[in-house]
């Protein structure tokens, strides 16, 4: 009697024993040969106890013989989500931006001698990686295509920090893991060139590998949720704004929403996601929920396929014959290009099999019967790396007791801890202040020169090499020996603003380490979390024209600050600690002390001293002045505009408004205005209305413009990557040549002008503080 209430899902299943049953009772075996019904324990489990019992019984079970056409049928998806990635997050279509070659950028490899490649050889390696994936999801020469895919993989992910996250790393996990499985034993070319391994039995641990990692995926990153922070709603709260949970705030308010459908929801799926999956009661409750979390992460950020990975992945929990029953339902004249539905597997020495199975009495075709195996070496190295594989992988997001120097207010190298947006940052101040060696001048440098990313702010290793590289570029500018130093201002999880390294430390000759602390890291301000409450009280108590910044220093640090002319009304309020406040420009100096305010003025420089023992805290308060003229005269033109349309306007406008009339009568069309705040106000009108009209489209404009969007990014990818290969092969063409063919590599779509998709930003602003 086959168990469909078996936890087929959990860890060590009994699919193989399930799939022995199916075919004893195709081929009409003898009673004597059928297993005896299990007890409850495997039924829940998937499982005997006793097989746990010895080491013998334990290798016997982990080379059980299992149905290989779940984790086919995931080789192929993967293989096809990883060839879509190539063009995507992999950079593919974007690769001439990325390694520019001769130009001075500086790097973020995980080791300094891994260098990029000449360029033309850069889209080479993606060649590679990109044929590699195919290869994975046809099963074509398969071994052989995991590892051009996961050498070139893991090379472009070690030469780039700055592009790593938990998803990147997953995908070269999961490329390694399928080189050592069976995974062409169904649904492969591989099987058509070798009919030995067609519908070939594989052992279970290849199951037990790829459900043990996604289990890992889900609950490492729950454990990681525990956090004070997204217990509390602050890491993520931002989210709760997004339009995906319109729906939740027509019943609850959008902190609530924040609260328990953001954090709390996140952090019950994360820690459940992994269990639920492996029991058949709970696997299509588990399968809603975990494909509505993963749907809307491929909308609510820029994730390129994990979304979809994930999505790939669940099936693998389900019966391993799944694929089998599923395509017995299409119709009979698609079954030549459709997966196997028969249920006769063939023997596969990678297995381990106890008993003989039974023959067909009815005189039906039927697959060679297997023999009772012993355990081979292959058996045994399979059974050992499944268990050391695991237990590093339930280690490494805590060995940050290991790797000490790349702790900077995270948990260490965020591509292996599995702390997915456990954190969220804002950068409110960056300066970086050079030093010549020689003559002492000192000089200021533009954040992010010489190089494309962003990350270097947060981490103490890319900073170390950011400072390294600058050191090295500078004195091409006439700047002898410079000596770097950064002052960089972040908040994390709604903090307070806060430097995150020592702004004295020359970081060219400040020792880093990634087994030693970081000297030059200055401690989160955890003492001062409480204040986080204070904070929303207060800010709910301002007006919408008014905006604040909440800054905590350390003592015998100061900060100094510019006021943009824009924000003409600006003051410090202390909330704690003592501070001194220098006008530079009329060379005055205020102590105030907690509970005490002064203003200062608007386009000149200022700086804060903090002069108590303890960290100060005080804040920002200011209005944009220009922005609030700006608002203030829209809101006039716009009743001007509405007057116009309903006819109720008598006056006669003056000749810089009478673009308002010709827009309200033409909602669409293209109005050129000389007044430049009618011309703003025109733009912005516009540009609304597309964002509303893009919101608003239904689904099949979605997905019209969706596929669009792809097609001119992977278009560009397979153009650019023909003219290298062309240069190559045959060397460059003359320059006029190339850069016609550049230039048409990159057309784009006439609807792709703009970054529509983008928030809406105004062109007056506000600066930095």
């Amino acid at each position: 009697m086959e168990a469909r209430d078996a936890t087929a899902g959990a860890l060590l299943s009994s699919d193989g024993d399930e799939q022995e049953e199916q075919t004893a009772k195709k081929d009409a075996a003898p009673k004597k040969d059928e297993p005896q019904s299990k007890n409850g324990f495997e039924k829940v489990f998937g499982f005997r106890k006793e097989d746990l019992t010895s080491w013998h019984s334990l290798m016997t079970l982990l080379n059980r013989p299992t149905d290989p056409a779940s984790l086919g049928i995931f080789r192929c998806l993967f293989g096809l989500l990883m060839a879509i990635d190539v063009t995507q997050e992999r950079g593919l279509s974007h690769l001439d931006y990325k390694y520019l070659d001769g130009a001075p950028v500086c790097r973020f490899p995980l080791f300094n001698f891994l260098q990029p490649l000449p360029l033309d050889l850069m889209y080479l390696v993606y060649v590679v990686m990109f044929l590699g994936a195919v290869g994975i999801m046809l099963g074509c020469f398969y071994r052989f295509s995991c590892l051009m895919f996961i050498s070139t993989y893991w090379y472009i992910f070690f030469l780039d920090k700055t592009a790593w996250n938990n998803h990147s790393y997953l995908y070269g996990l999961i490329g390694f893991q399928l080189l050592i499985m069976d995974g062409n034993r169904y649904w492969s070319i591989d099987g058509l060139r070798r009919p030995s391994i067609k519908n070939a039995h594989v052992p279970l641990w290849n199951y037990t590998l790829l459900r043990t990692q996604i289990f890992i995926v889900y609950f490492i990153a729950g454990i990681k949720k525990l956090d004070a922070d997204w217990v509390e709603g602050y890491s993520m709260s931002y989210l709760a704004h997004h339009w995906l949970f319109d729906p939740f705030k027509l019943i609850i308010p959008v902190e609530m929403v924040s609260l328990l459908v953001v954090h709390g929801g996140g952090l019950i799926l994360d820690l459940t996601a992994g269990y639920l999956l492996f029991f058949d009661v709970t696997r299509p409750y588990a399968f809603f929920f975990v494909s509505y979390f993963h749907c809307m992460n491929s909308q609510l950020f820029s994730i390129g396929m994990f979304s979809y990975t994930m999505l790939a992945t669940s099936p693998l929990f389900c019966y391993t014959d799944w694929p089998r029953r599923f395509f017995a339902r299409f119709p009979e004249f698609l079954r030549a290009v459709l997966p196997l539905t028969s249920p006769n597997i063939q023997p596969s020495p990678s297995c381990i099999y106890n008993e003989v199975q039974g023959t067909n009495t009815e005189g039906q075709e039927s697959p060679p019967v297997p023999k009772a195996s012993n355990l081979r070496l292959r058996h045994k190295l399979g059974a050992i790396f499944t268990i050391i594989y695991i237990m590093e992988q339930f280690f490494l997001p805590y060995s940050h007791f290991i790797t000490q120097g790349y702790n900077n207010w995270t948990n260490g190298l965020y591509g292996y801890s599995w702390d997915m947006m456990v954190h969220s940052r804002s950068h409110q101040h960056v300066k970086i202040t050079y030093k010549d060696g020689k003559t002492g001048e000192i000089g200021y440098l533009n954040p992010g020169v010489f190089t494309q990313s962003r990350r270097w702010k947060d981490h103490g290793d890319m900073l170390k090499q950011y400072a390294t590289c600058l050191h090295q570029f500078l004195p091409r500018y006439n700047i002898t020996d410079p000596e770097i130093y950064f002052d960089i201002w972040v908040s994390i999880n709604e903090r307070f603003q806060q430097r995150i390294f020592d702004p004295r430390v020359d970081i060219v000759k400040a020792d880093w380490s990634p087994f030693k602390p970081n000297p030059w890291l200055m401690p989160l301000l955890v003492d001062l979390s409480p204040w986080r409450t204070k904070f929303q009280e207060i800010e709910g108590s301002l007006d919408n024209q008014t905006e604040i910044v909440f800054i905590a220093d350390f003592p015998g640090l100061h900060l100094e600050n510019f006021v943009s002319e824009d924000l003409g009304n600006t003051s410090i309020h202390v909330l704690q600690g003592t501070v001194n406040v220098e006008v530079v420009e009329e060379k005055k100096n205020f102590t105030l002390q907690a509970g005490e305010k002064i203003k200062v003025p608007a386009g000149a420089y200022h700086k804060v001293y903090t002069v108590s023992e303890e960290a100060s805290c005080y804040m920002y308060i200011y209005v944009n002045t220009t922005e609030a003229a700006l608002q203030e005269n829209f809101t006039k033109l716009y009743e001007i505009q509405e007057r116009v349309r309903n006819g109720t306007e008598t006056e006669p406008l003056p000749p810089e408004l009478q673009p308002l009339i010709t827009a309200a009568k033409d909602d669409g069309a293209e109005v050129d205005a000389t007044d430049p705040i009618v011309k703003l106000f025109l733009k912005r009108q516009r540009r609304m209305k597309e964002v509303k009209k893009r919101r608003e489209a239904g689904v099949l404009e979605r997905l019209e413009r969706f596929a669009v969007k792809k097609y001119y990014t992977i278009r560009r990818g397979f153009l650019m990557t023909a003219i290298a290969m062309r240069n190559l092969a045959v060397g460059l063409p003359p320059l006029e040549q190339l850069t016609r063919e550049v230039e048409f590599a990159t057309m784009k779509a006439p609807q792709a002008d703009g970054s529509q998709d983008d928030p809406l930003k105004d062109e007056v602003g506000h600066g930095e503080l």
